[in-house]
């Protein structure tokens, strides 16, 4: 089963400011969505490979809708994963990531991809927009609930107030 989901946030800071977070490694720096995000190699370009750690209260087992994740019904969430930056383009402000190890490929997912979009709408404003791409084996399908794009929101909320409260 193919799935995608979108969502974008209007931001009050030039494109290009946006981007400067987004489409380097201090976007690891900003957001609060992870416990922890630790560049494992790489400088922020394609191939960068970074392991993200989700707070401990997602590490209990759920046994209804969260909304982290696509999570099998009754079994324990997964701590970590790693993904790999497959897309870096400057000029266009698109970064792609890859789930290469753990987390959502433990659950089934052949592909799981998150895409960061910077659009510019003025010189002084752009969107933020964020898409997750995946892929789940079909006989894995029946025991998942969803997938769910609020963790993408809530990193461009973080990333927004950081880009608010301290770019001039």
């Amino acid at each position: 089963m193919h799935g995608t989901l979108s969502d974008g946030l209007e931001v009050n800071v030039p494109a290009q400011v946006a981007w400067q977070i987004y489409g380097t490694l201090q976007i690891t720096h900003v957001t609060h969505t992870f416990d922890k995000i630790e560049v494992l190699q790489g400088d922020g370009g394609v191939g960068t490979t970074l392991k993200l750690t989700l707070p401990a209260v997602l590490h209990l087992t759920m046994k209804f809708l969260t909304s982290y994740v696509l999570i099998e019904t009754g079994t324990t969430v997964f701590s970590s994963y790693e993904e790999m930056y497959t897309k870096v383009d400057d000029e266009k402000m698109i970064k792609e990531a890859e789930v290469i190890s753990g987390g959502y490929l433990d659950l089934g997912f052949t592909l799981y991809r998150t895409r960061f979009e910077i659009i510019e709408t003025s010189k002084t404003s752009c969107i933020t927009k964020t898409t997750i791409e995946y892929d789940v084996n079909e006989e894995d399908v029946a025991n998942f609930t969803y997938v769910s794009i609020l963790p993408m929101i809530s990193m461009m909320k973080d990333i927004a107030t950081y880009l608010l409260e301290n770019i001039e």
